[in-house]
């Protein structure tokens, strides 16, 4: 069995830096096609710094394989055409562009053979973007701006897509509808990483995990494995 042709990211022994912070620390992990595959773990343990390494953001040491080809090295930009999509914590829209200005902006075909995101779609998902397309990305409501910056990296047409803490802060209402909008990104075969703090939305909607702790997995398994696994729960995750 080819290990990298089987799985569209292939992690190993990676670690990350920031300045002298050694991060990541000989993390292994391994993404399947078209499967979501959540980080889990306290604040610090490096869940966003991951996301970043594989987007080429932080200094990085080891391999990470993007269907079959090593992507250590490349500049962020090039990572991202080749088909990897990146929502970050922060959001990063344009806050002096209207709303669909934002979504023109992520616009691009797909590297590889697969359904192609819509603007007309990303409105059908989430209505209040299409009732605000011409207001300013600026003045939205933090729920709204998430649904902008997910939005936007879909219509890049990425064939994994990497989502950072997209419900920290946000109201109940709008965490239910993230929640229905990663069930059918699922559904529509994309693969994703997302990094989640609520363990009950993950549980939801993932389909596997993994737990980091000290920038090492201790943990990765199925929602079985994981929900019979008390002892890991109570040592990486709960308070």
């Amino acid at each position: 069995m080819n290990v990298l042709s089987d799985n569209i990211l292939c992690v190993e022994n990676l670690h990350a830096y920031y300045g002298q912070s050694h991060i990541l620390q000989g993390l292994n992990f391994k993404t399947r096609p078209g499967e979501t595959l959540a980080l889990l773990g306290r604040n610090g343990v490096g869940r966003s710094s991951t996301l970043k390494a594989i987007m080429g953001m932080v200094r990085t040491e080891g391999h990470i394989h993007f269907r079959g080809r090593d992507i250590g090295g490349m500049a962020s930009f090039e990572i991202a055409q080749s088909g990897i999509g990146y929502v970050p914590e922060n959001r990063e829209i344009f806050a002096a562009l209207t709303v669909e200005q934002n979504l023109r902006l992520g616009e691009k075909p797909r590297v590889s053979q697969g359904p192609q995101w819509s603007l007309d779609e990303m409105y059908d998902v989430f209505p209040i973007l299409k009732a605000r397309r011409h207001t300013k990305a600026g003045v939205l409501s933090g729920g709204e701006q998430q649904m902008l910056s997910l939005s936007r990296s879909l219509l890049g047409n990425p064939d994994l897509l990497l989502i950072d803490e997209p419900t920290e802060g946000l109201a109940p209402k709008i965490i239910e509808s993230l929640r229905d909008f990663f069930i059918k990104m699922k559904q529509s075969g994309i693969s994703i990483l997302l990094v989640e703090q609520k363990l009950n939305l993950a549980l939801d909607v993932a389909d596997r995990f993994l737990i980091m702790g000290h920038g090492q997995s201790v943990f990765e398994g199925d929602r079985q494995a994981l929900l019979a696994n008390q002892a890991i729960r109570q040592e990486w995750l709960e308070v």
